[in-house]
């Protein structure tokens, strides 16, 4: 045996010293990555759902997402394969459920069966009539696609409605391209509207000019302060400050308060004022 072959105590220590430095490397790595992948989900996890739709009575997003435990039992109990649970990537918590309208809308089953399926309340039971979920609301997003403010007939989202008449309807407007004929207008009512996405799915276009949004991000909300005139002489059954004098506007004195309708043979005044002869 030559002396090149032996092994000393120093070259043992040596290859010690660089394998335990190898496996800590390796576990250094294998750390840094399982942070990244728990700051991705986390980050899902907090992610605001911008347009996710929840199933039908699920709770305000902060409690839903406390409640809800990812187990998915409510998309294996929906019929139609609307829920999908929200992977990676979804921009959604991810293991929730939620569903895409433009995909496949809610088909509001009478028993609810992914309410029933749910085992934390994260789906409120309490919801047994369909027609009071608040999935989300539809928000007619594009004037100028949508064929009826075009001028065009096309009344599919009204149609499609399962609270036709409620919580959509058509609206008759004067058409004033033509000046002949009328503009029938969707228009959503937020007090009927489940949210089930049956009007984005019809909707003819390429690209939806009426989509359902979360209530978050589609609807106002009124100022407390604020108070209608027209409703609180309702509630207090007449005019809180007497019956008004209604004063006749200035050239309509021949017509009722109110009638601001131009005649056909109207002719805009000419402009009037000092004109002091500048030119640029």
């Amino acid at each position: 045996m030559s002396s090149q072959n032996t092994v000393t105590p120093s070259d043992k220590a040596l290859q010690a010293r660089r394998r335990f430095l190898r496996e800590m490397a390796g576990a250094a790595g294998g750390a840094c990555m399982l942070a990244l992948g728990v700051g991705m989900v986390g980050r899902e996890a907090s992610a605001k759902p911008a347009m996710a739709i929840r199933p039908p009575g699920a709770l305000a997003e902060p409690d839903f997402l406390s409640a809800c435990v990812r187990c998915g039992l409510c998309v294996r109990d929906c019929p139609y394969d609307t829920l999908k649970l929200s992977e990676l990537g979804d921009n959604v918590a991810v293991g929730t459920p939620y569903f895409t309208a433009r995909d496949i809308p809610c088909e509001m089953c009478e028993d609810i069966p992914c309410v029933k399926a749910c085992p934390t309340g994260a789906l409120d039971r309490e919801l047994t009539d369909i027609g009071e979920a608040r999935m989300g609301l539809a928000v007619l997003i594009d004037h100028e696609t949508c064929l009826n403010f075009l001028g065009l007939r096309c009344d599919v989202c009204y149609r499609v409605c399962p609270v036709i008449d409620q919580a959509i309807t058509l609206e008759l407007v004067h058409n004033p391209r033509s000046d002949r004929h009328a503009m029938l207008l969707p228009t959503v009512h937020s007090d009927a509207c489940t949210g089930c996405g049956k009007c984005e799915k019809s909707c003819v276009l390429p690209e939806s000019a009426i989509r359902v949004l979360p209530h978050k991000l589609a609807q106002g909300q009124s100022a407390e302060h604020y108070r209608k005139g027209w409703a609180e002489k309702e509630k207090a059954g007449g005019s809180l400050i007497g019956e008004q004098e209604q004063l006749p506007m200035r050239g309509l004195e021949d017509r009722e308060y109110g009638d601001t309708r131009v005649t056909p043979d109207y002719q805009p005044a000419k402009p009037g004022g000092l004109d002091s002869g500048w030119k640029p």
